[in-house]
């Protein structure tokens, strides 16, 4: 068993330790920003080594939150995000190695020029400072966000979902040691010590200028509750209500490949297909994928023409096309052309991630150059939206807004920019 869960919820000395969580980790970041490569690269190789030593102590740790989530009565979808296996927890270490061999952001000169007056003006890539990340249910965002972070040159606060507190502290445990075999402040990648959901709202008030940026991961309501409620910069993370839009044009047999390893893959992450658009045109492919689909133990809710295809298919309701399931349910309906999946995707999307099979370049390249989401592919799984398959290692979260970053948020992501001017003295007139 693992310690006892720090009894701290709800004490009046709450605001207190979280702005003194801040005040550590702003010390923090200032070291961070000025450490060298190699000694981040250092204590990412000691985390990445603790993390493999150490699987048994994280995975019975993750046991006992799924035992108390499972009596909560939790959702399969989510049981599948909050369980961890010796795989998964071999894939984290594997996602910490693939961060250490992404080149170092920090002190990159981006851009240099030279004024008529003489003077060089260079744009050079920065920290951010304290980036507060928001988290529920997977354990694993834990040892991705720390790690990221700490590459980029930044100080974290992590607040991981209250489902996944044992399995958050036996990762982070780990990462603080691999902190301290470098030489770097614990506070670098902080966890807060409390399951006190009154912390989420002090983390989003930005506790007196001691956090720079939140990133929220989670559900509707965790989103809802960050834009509501935070006073500081958000890299919005909306739901994922993923297109995979069948042109008339496309493969069957590549089609019905893609389509179930988007939508059946792994439906409780952000990047499953939840909406199933086929062209009118290619109607003779709506039996054969619908078939697929509910043989694979997925349910379909259908349109009238969808619905007439297979007698097993569900009438949708206009609320399944705003709907992100995660689970075994898609929607599905027949658009005319890729004129007509644009513009449903335009109407239901969530800007996330949305895919187009088809063997026309020409209806390819127009679903690429207007459909207005973070991620669009083409003949490709939606499942590829995911920052280890961009090669970035690992990722804190899609961001589905257009603010600074966009898509996979990895360690250039968490970089912002300042300029430095060399001169010779020159004065302006």
């Amino acid at each position: 068993m693992t310690a006892p869960l720090k009894a701290i919820d709800g004490s009046a000395d709450l605001p207190a330790l979280m702005n003194d969580l801040a005040k550590q980790a702003r010390a923090a970041a200032r070291v961070l920003a000025l450490a060298p490569a190699a000694q981040k690269n250092r204590a990412l190789e000691a985390m990445e080594r603790l993390i493999r030593a150490r699987a048994d102590t994280i995975i019975a740790a993750n046991a006992e939150d799924v035992v108390e989530a499972k009596a909560a009565g939790i959702t399969s979808s989510f049981l599948d995000r909050l369980t961890l296996t010796p795989a998964r927890v071999a894939a984290m270490a594997d996602g910490i190695a693939a961060v250490r061999e992404v080149a170092d952001p920090i002190g990159i000169v981006t851009e240099s020029w030279q004024r008529p007056n003489g003077m060089t003006i260079e744009r050079v890539r920065v920290p951010l400072g304290v980036i507060g990340v928001i988290f529920e249910s997977r354990p694993n965002v834990a040892a991705d966000a720390g790690v990221l972070c700490l590459k980029s040159g930044n100080a974290v606060i992590l607040r991981g979902g209250s489902d996944s507190f044992r399995s958050c502290r036996a990762i982070h445990e780990c990462l603080v040691e691999g902190l301290r075999e470098a030489g770097l402040p614990d506070a670098a990648i902080t966890l807060v010590p409390t399951r006190d959901r009154a912390a989420v709202g002090l983390l989003l008030s930005g506790l007196n200028g001691g956090v720079d940026v939140i990133v929220p991961r989670g559900g509707k309501s965790l989103v809802a509750r960050v834009e509501a409620e935070a006073r500081v910069p958000v890299f919005a993370h909306l739901e994922g209500v993923n297109h995979v839009y069948v042109d008339g044009a496309a493969d069957l047999e590549m089609a019905k490949s893609i389509v179930l390893n988007a939508k059946m893959r792994r439906t409780g992450v952000c990047g499953a297909a939840e909406t199933l658009l086929v062209d009118r045109a290619a109607a003779d492919k709506i039996e054969p994928l619908v078939d697929m689909l509910i043989g694979a133990g997925c349910e379909v809710r259908g349109d009238e023409v969808v619905c007439a295809a297979d007698a097993r298919v569900k009438p949708a309701s206009n609320e399944d096309w705003d709907t992100e399931y995660l689970d075994a349910i898609i929607a599905a309906k027949v658009v005319d052309g890729v004129e007509g999946a644009i513009a449903h995707i335009h109407a239901h999307g969530s800007h996330h991630t949305d895919a187009i099979v088809t063997d026309d370049n020409a209806a390819a390249d127009k679903f690429l150059n207007e459909v207005d989401s973070a991620i669009v592919l083409h003949n490709a799984s939606t499942q590829f939206a995911d920052g280890g398959e961009f090669g970035f290692g690992a990722e804190i979260g899609i961001a589905t807004g257009k603010f600074h970053a966009r898509g996979p948020v990895g360690v250039e992501q968490l970089t912002s920019f300042k300029y430095r001017i060399h001169g010779t003295g020159q004065t302006r007139p």
